[in-house]
C-alpha cells in the first residue's frame, strides 16, 4: 500500500496527477468551454462564402482560432491563476477547493455567453426538480456547459449568416449579367471569385471579422 502525505512529498505526486488529468482533458475543455467553437465555425462559413475550397487551409484557420482563443481568455486564466493556482501551489488549499475556485471565473465566462432561454432549456430538460428554483450562478457546469455550447453554436450561425449576405449579392450579380450577355457555358463562379477576394480584401475583411469576434465577447 502507497502512503501518500498530503503535507509532505506526497502532494507532489498529487499535483502531477492532476495536471496529467489535466492535460488529458485540456482538448476538450477547450473546444466545449472556450470561444473556440464560434470562431473556427465563423472561420469555416467565411471560407465557404467566399467559396473557397481549401484556402486557407485547416490547419491556419485552426491555429488562428486557438491564438485568439487564448486573446480573448486570457482574463479568464489569470483570474483562474490568481485565486485558485497559486494558493494552490503555495499549499494553502487543497485540491476540492481549488477546482471550486477555478471553476467559478469559468463559469461566468460561459453564463455571460449564454443567453437565458438556453440556461431554461436545460433546467427544463433536467430530471433534477432542484435546478428550478435556482439562479443561474448556482447551477452546476452540467446545465452550463450545454446551455454555453448551444449559444455559441447559434451565435456563430447567425454570423456565418451574415458573412453569406454580401458574396451572395456578388454571385447573383454576376450570374444575371452573365445570363444576359448569353454567357452560359462559363460557370459563374469562376468570375465571382476574384471579385469576393477583392472585396474582402478591400474592407480589410480579416481585421474585421477578428475585431467582431472579439467584441461579441466584450
Amino acid at each position: 500500500m502507497i502512503d501518500i502525505m498530503i503535507n509532505g512529498e506526497g502532494s507532489d505526486i498529487v499535483r502531477i496527477i492532476i495536471l496529467l488529468t489535466l492535460i488529458s482533458v485540456a482538448p476538450f475543455m477547450l473546444l466545449m468551454m472556450t470561444c473556440f467553437a464560434r470562431i473556427i465555425i465563423v472561420f469555416s462559413f467565411l471560407r465557404n462564402a467566399l467559396g473557397l475550397q481549401q484556402t486557407p487551409p485547416n490547419q491556419v484557420l485552426i491555429g488562428l482560432a486557438l491564438f485568439i482563443t487564448f486573446f480573448i481568455m486570457a482574463p479568464v486564466v489569470d483570474q483562474i491563476n490568481e485565486t485558485a493556482y497559486q494558493p494552490y501551489s503555495e499549499g494553502q488549499i487543497e485540491t476540492v477547493e481549488f477546482l471550486d475556485r477555478a471553476s467559478v471565473p469559468l463559469k461566468e465566462f460561459m453564463l455571460k455567453q449564454t443567453t437565458l432561454g438556453e440556461v431554461e432549456l436545460y433546467k427544463g430538460l433536467s430530471s433534477r426538480t432542484d435546478l428550478q428554483n435556482i439562479s443561474p450562478q448556482e447551477l452546476p457546469m452540467s446545465v452550463v456547459v450545454p446551455a454555453f455550447i448551444t449559444s455559441e453554436l447559434k451565435r456563430a450561425f447567425i454570423i456565418g449568416f451574415l458573412l453569406f449576405v454580401p458574396f451572395l449579392i456578388i454571385d447573383m450579380v454576376v450570374a444575371s449579367t452573365l445570363m444576359s450577355m448569353g454567357i452560359i457555358m462559363l460557370p459563374p463562379v469562376m468570375i465571382s471569385l476574384p471579385f469576393k477576394i477583392m472585396l474582402f480584401v478591400v474592407v480589410d475583411g480579416w481585421s474585421l471579422l477578428i475585431r467582431t469576434l472579439v467584441m461579441t465577447y466584450n
